[in-house]
């Protein structure tokens, strides 16, 4: 079943301007925290981002990449405190990926946002305007942003043929 949802799964930046079920909300942030996290530590917290303002000033957080943010139905902010853990980066990470698999299993479209080590148009790090947009608190870092809705697009998934499949290798690099 994962696989399935692998071979299908698309970023999407274009939404139907439609709300998504509170219902599927739920599940989506209940996968959120059942997110593996190292040692079980878990340094994320999660901002859900759903009025339609705060979306807009969300998609100018980078240079370019963002600006489909603002047609979402909602966004999830990936945070953490980097104190609790060394690897927030990588529990981030994870649970990033967990939601986008929940979100195509229930049938949303999303996209994922880099925003660590990101900067605006005008030079402002696009960590710093995060936090201070959600009033994080401070030592608080933004390792990304997810965009969450109903697809208003279709993009092909890639076919087994283009998998670059020469990046596997067995027992050795270089063994194919």
């Amino acid at each position: 079943m994962l696989l399935s949802l692998l071979r299908k799964r698309r970023s999407i930046r274009r939404f139907q301007p439609r709300p998504v079920e509170r219902e599927k909300m739920d599940q989506l942030l209940e996968a959120l925290l059942r997110s593996p996290s190292s040692r079980g530590l878990n340094p994320w917290e999660f901002v859900v981002v759903t009025e339609p303002a705060l979306l807009a000033k969300l998609s100018r957080c980078k240079k370019h990449g963002a600006d489909f943010i603002k047609g979402a139905a909602f966004a999830i902010v990936v945070c953490a405190k980097p104190e609790i853990c060394d690897v927030w980066i990588e529990d981030c990470s994870i649970a990033a990926i967990i939601a986008q698999l929940t979100a195509e299993d229930l049938g949303l479209s999303s996209c994922w946002v880099q925003v660590r080590l990101r900067s605006m148009a005008n030079g402002r790090s696009s960590e710093e305007y995060v936090a201070e947009l959600l009033q994080l608190p401070a030592g608080m870092s933004v390792a990304s942003v997810i965009a969450f809705g109903y697809g208003n697009e279709k993009a092909v998934p890639h076919a087994e043929e283009s998998l670059p499949k020469e990046k596997i290798h067995f027992n050795a690099f270089g063994s194919h």
